[in-house]
């Protein structure tokens, strides 16, 4: 595959899903990605972990720089998978983190993501709950997610995910800084 590398699998879940359900309230508290009448995410509903500073719904000040948000501070059971993942990538930096849930019937629409999350960053999908009928493709590909897999896709890419399952597709969206050697 071109686009899509399964880093692991096997990760435990149950505790960050536990996590999500006893704070319903965190979703979205930031809807920028998911209320910009442009965005391919309006279907989406998210959690911020870290994000870039947003000035304005029009302005996204810096890409590249990112800090954490109440909800990284809320839910504390999400750091060890991402700074796992850091050192197992060897990443320098964290980028944008992102929980995202795609409920039964809807999608993300196709795009390609642009600026530092995708030039900068690099993507990776943590995936805490799929089931058989949630499809992700990236162009002529395409993988349904098991919990407990982690991947890096290439969203510098035509890519969309479909949720045609009965249940909430739920994962983590992590954008890290690889250095090249």
């Amino acid at each position: 595959m071109r686009n899509f590398l399964k880093i692991s699998e096997g990760l435990p879940v149950s505790q960050m899903l536990q996590a999500l359900q006893l704070q319903p309230d965190l979703w979205d508290e930031n809807v920028l990605r998911t209320e910009h009448p442009e965005s391919p995410h309006q279907q989406t509903s998210d959690i911020w972990l870290w994000f870039n500073k947003v000035e304005s719904a029009a302005e996204v000040v810096d890409d590249i720089q990112t800090h954490p948000f109440s909800a990284w501070f809320k839910l504390p059971e999400f750091h060890e998978v991402i700074f796992d993942l850091m050192r197992f990538t060897q990443a320098t930096q964290i980028g944008r983190c992102i929980i995202s849930r795609l409920e039964p019937g809807k999608r993300i629409e196709p795009h390609i993501d642009q600026g530092a999350p995708a030039t900068f960053y690099q993507r990776f999908q943590i995936c805490l709950q799929s089931r058989p009928g949630c499809v992700f493709r990236i162009e002529d590909e395409q993988v349904m997610f098991k919990p407990g897999e982690i991947w890096l896709i290439n969203n510098n890419a035509e890519h969309e995910v479909i949720n045609n399952s009965k249940d909430d597709r739920i994962c983590i969206v992590c954008d890290l800084r690889i250095p090249k050697q």
